[in-house]
């Protein structure tokens, strides 16, 4: 692994003139295996997301070359992905049919509105925002969203006249059928893939290295399984078409088809104002999941990715998307580590990988026609299901309590309210618990270990105090929202020790005061100075102490600022009072 870290060119054409023989080759030999896996992905998740195949297709074409000449990663593979493309369906289809537009085009307005909320965010620097989407949210969303794709694909898997964008709706929707049965011939096929898949992802490497491939050749030939299944359903259904009838089929993908979609701009006003807060929800979660993906495979590089640059890369892509008949893209996970595993060296990996694409389609694209919609479910579902790990609900389980019911909580939204609603509880439960544990921060008395410098909670050393000193260690900034019970909590401290004569507050863990926290803090003083006791400050960090010494916090202050805690211990220890 390199020990130095790799700055990412700062555009494709930057170093076009650096494009060597060796990057071509590798590259050329990535996009091979990734248009593999193309085929069928881009078909399934734009069924997946209520729209014709033929879209899927071309939100994997210009989009891969937009990122490519604005993003940061050299393995990223932007295109459709499985929790986008639910999201969309759901974002997408209640405003079609009130409009009386088609899903498409709300979809490509989708797409240019998510590319400007990634524009915004990259112009004003705004990509700390992702950290709203914080461990337990995530992983929950993802968990939730996981499964409610994979049981939606039943209807499709089975042969069911049967849908929803919750697994409560899909419930209904099976209730209120009038044919709940499923069809036996596209439920046969539909499992047989499923099965087929499975299999092939489970045990394809160790067999594929028993039969003498190499460990590496052997995982990328395992993970383009699923066009083995797809070439053997198409074979199926166009060979025995009696044996097939009534099986529903994706139909021939044209790029003359795809060529010909309605422009964004040609959509209502009043469609653009209700797909505004979904394309900063979907913006949100395209960002965050693009971004872990990169820098997973940066570090595996020693590739330096800029979170600033992919906002902008992203900002083309779906831009790109919106103008050229696709669908809102990210950064897939599974297209990129195939990306990265087939030894892709530049982003002209994905060039070749739309161009590929294109020519596969192409010449493939009326053989396309007999492939059963029931194996693209079945691609979908084991796509999602590698998405549902148990594994976090564990760790926050014994870690903390609060985080795991947050975390339950949007999984549980996300399977039965619907994905917008979970994703703004998590974010407002997000905001709630860090509101409630800066409101209440920790604090202890701390006092010196015998024969050191070094100071800890009283409760948990045997540790040295003076008798007229209270030494209290501050964990937290003070903030608006916890300035006043610090005070309140210190002050009743106080009434538990009738002879002190100093307070020192030591102010390690502090890296900030707000407005709030200093009236608090010139409150105590006074308080203090009243009772004829000092307020003393130790450890303060270089910009807390600026900011209070702007405010000529030595003309205020009863008691003095100490560089240490132990030369605050020490000079009281001669001033007053000896340890004890």
């Amino acid at each position: 692994m390199p020990t130095t870290t790799a700055a990412a060119p700062r555009t494709l054409l930057a170093r076009w003139h650096d494009y060597r023989l060796g990057a071509l080759s590798d590259d050329l030999i990535a996009a091979v295996i990734v248009t593999i896996l193309l085929v069928p992905q881009s078909l399934a998740y734009a069924m997946l997301a209520g729209l014709p195949p033929v879209v899927g297709v071309m939100a994997s074409l210009l989009p891969i070359v937009a990122y490519a000449a604005f993003g940061s990663s050299s393995s990223l593979a932007v295109g459709p992905v499985a929790v986008l493309a639910m999201m969309t369906a759901q974002a997408v289809g209640g405003v079609a049919a009130a409009h009386q537009i088609t899903p498409h085009l709300a979809a490509l307005v989708l797409a240019l509105e998510m590319a400007a909320v990634f524009l915004i965010a990259a112009l004003f620097r705004l990509e700390t925002l992702a950290a709203l989407l914080g461990t337990p949210v995530l992983h929950g969303f993802i968990t939730g969203a996981a499964l409610v794709i994979a049981i939606g694909q039943l209807p499709a898997l089975l042969g069911v006249q049967a849908g929803g964008s919750t697994v409560l709706a899909l419930w209904q929707s099976l209730a209120d059928a009038s044919h709940p049965l499923p069809h036996m011939t596209t439920a046969l096929i539909g499992l047989l893939a499923l099965a087929m898949l499975w299999a092939l992802r489970r045990h394809g490497s160790p067999v594929l290295q028993g039969l003498g491939f190499r460990p590496r050749t052997a995982q990328l030939l395992a993970r383009t399984a699923p066009i083995v299944v797809v070439a053997a359903s198409i074979a199926w259904v166009a060979g025995f078409p009696r044996l097939n009838e009534g099986v529903a089929l994706s139909g021939a993908v044209s790029l003359g088809e795809g060529l010909v979609f309605p422009m964004p701009w040609t959509a209502p006003l009043p469609v653009w104002r209700e797909l505004l807060a979904p394309a900063v929800l979907l913006g949100l979660v395209a960002y965050v999941e693009s971004l872990a993906v990169a820098e997973a495979l940066g570090a595996r590089r020693g590739e330096k990715v800029s979170p600033r640059r992919e906002l902008f890369g992203l900002a083309a892509a779906n831009a790109a998307a919106s103008v050229s008949g696709g669908m809102p893209v990210t950064g897939g996970f599974a297209r990129s580590i195939v990306n990265f595993d087939a030894g892709a060296r530049t982003r002209m990996a994905g060039v070749w990988t739309a161009l590929f694409l294109a020519l596969a389609i192409a010449l493939l694209g009326d053989v396309l026609h007999y492939l059963p919609r029931a194996v693209l479910a079945a691609t979908i579902v084991i796509a999602v299901l590698s998405l549902v790990d148990f594994a976090p609900f564990v760790l926050a389980w014994r870690y903390s309590r609060t985080e795991f019911a947050l975390m339950l909580m949007v999984a549980v939204l996300t399977l039965t309210v619907g994905v917008e609603e979970a994703l703004l509880a998590g974010v407002v439960g997000a905001i709630g618990l860090l509101l409630q544990r800066t409101a209440r921060p920790h604090w202890t008395e701390v006092g010196r270990l015998a024969g050191t410098d070094v100071f800890r909670n009283v409760n948990r050393f045997e540790v040295e105090t003076l008798p007229e000193v209270l030494s209290i260690r501050v964990d937290e900034s003070l903030v608006f929202t916890n300035s006043r019970w610090i005070s309140e909590t210190l002050s009743s401290a106080l009434a538990r020790r009738p002879n002190l004569r100093h307070v020192v507050l030591m102010m390690s863990g502090v890296n900030g005061i707000d407005l709030t926290g200093l009236e608090v803090l010139m409150q105590l003083d006074r308080e203090l100075r009243a009772k004829g006791l000092q307020l003393h400050f130790s450890e303060l960090k270089g910009p807390v102490r600026d900011r209070l010494d702007r405010t000529g916090v030595t003309a205020w202050l009863s008691g003095r600022i100490f560089m240490t805690q132990a030369e605050a211990f020490n000079t009281l220890a001669r001033n007053c009072c000896s340890a004890h």
